[in-house]
């Protein structure tokens, strides 16, 4: 797998293009009319933070570095990842098709596989933790024998960077750019580790949803969640986001080119210019700090924008 194949490491998952294929998409449009998004809003002031690592945990084919000012205008952002409940009120006014639905199968962690063996459509060689499942989408994540039933507060999962953009375009919202991500998830502590500083996630206590035990074989759930937690778990950051890390990966605007940042503008940069995959911030409930540090402010992946997977859904910013 390549570097533009999604992230390998585990806390990702692997490109579409990685799993055995199954069928070609036609993708179904959103209707054009505007629909009510019900995330409650967070108000991020205009300023200035150091974007990039600051605490020398860097996995240096992401490009955290070098260090760079970076100045933005104000933002409204969701305080949450967009729930299971307010992408099926999209889905239930516009008919919408997600590229796993159109594709037929979709990513999932092989511990939250609930499908029979012959849903198994694919297992990349380089991240044989992952299955290509035929039937996971958003419905049912784990697969044929899942459901979203008392999962209404979840954050929506198998959800690639063009879902995200068709339910922006039908909630009349956008896609943070990475600067912005980033500048909400440090919720005011310029140079932290985390949302809430430099302490470690599990010290006294829980801080965000991550994996635990040992990794891709034993997961303890010691933090209550083995896979997705309902988005208002654990506490909110400083500008009162909740989960900006663990829990799920979310996508952003930019492209990813890990040497953006030695040339990225200070004022409210947009991201490349070019490039085929799409970045994805803050991390997921399968990130460790054995084998994955990517649940930090600044820790970076990418995918493809057809990419669809069991740990990464999305928050929206104003226009």
């Amino acid at each position: 797998m390549s570097e533009q194949d999604g992230c390998g490491c585990g806390c990702g998952a692997p490109s579409r293009s990685s799993l055995l294929q199954i069928g070609s998409v036609t993708q179904s449009a959103a209707s054009s009319a505007r629909g009510e998004h019900p995330i409650e809003q967070v108000a991020v002031p205009a300023g200035t933070f150091t974007m990039g690592d600051s605490s020398g945990d860097e996995n240096p084919a992401d490009g955290e570095t070098p260090r760079h000012v970076v100045r933005l205008s104000a933002f409204s952002i969701d305080a949450t990842s967009v729930t299971n409940d307010a992408f099926a009120a999209f889905v239930d006014a516009t008919g919408y098709r997600t590229e796993a639905e159109e594709f037929g199968y979709s990513a999932v962690f092989h511990l939250a596989v609930t499908a029979p063996e012959a849903d198994i459509v694919g297992i990349p060689p380089q991240t044989p933790w992952w299955r290509g499942v035929r039937g996971a989408d958003w419905r049912r994540p784990g697969g044929a024998g899942s459901d979203i039933t008392d999962r209404g507060d979840h954050p929506v999962v198998h959800v690639s960077w063009n879902d995200a953009q068709a339910y922006c375009s039908w909630a009349g919202r956008r896609l943070p750019t990475e600067a912005e991500w980033e500048y909400a998830s440090r919720g005011g502590l310029d140079g932290a580790k985390y949302p809430w500083g430099d302490a470690e996630v599990d010290e006294d206590g829980w801080r965000a949803n991550i994996f635990q035990g040992r990794f891709p074989a034993h997961n303890t759930g010691e933090d209550g969640w083995a896979t997705t937690a309902p988005v208002r778990t654990f506490a909110p950051n400083g500008y009162g986001l909740w989960q900006t890390v663990g829990n799920v990966w979310e996508w952003c605007e930019d492209r990813f080119d890990p040497s953006y940042y030695a040339q990225s503008p200070e004022a409210d940069p947009p991201g490349p210019g070019e490039g085929g995959a799409r970045v994805l911030r803050g991390g997921s409930y399968l990130c460790h700090i054995s084998y994955c540090n990517r649940y930090r402010n600044s820790a970076r992946s990418q995918n493809t924008p057809d990419s669809s997977m069991g740990n990464a859904g999305f928050r929206t910013v104003s226009l």
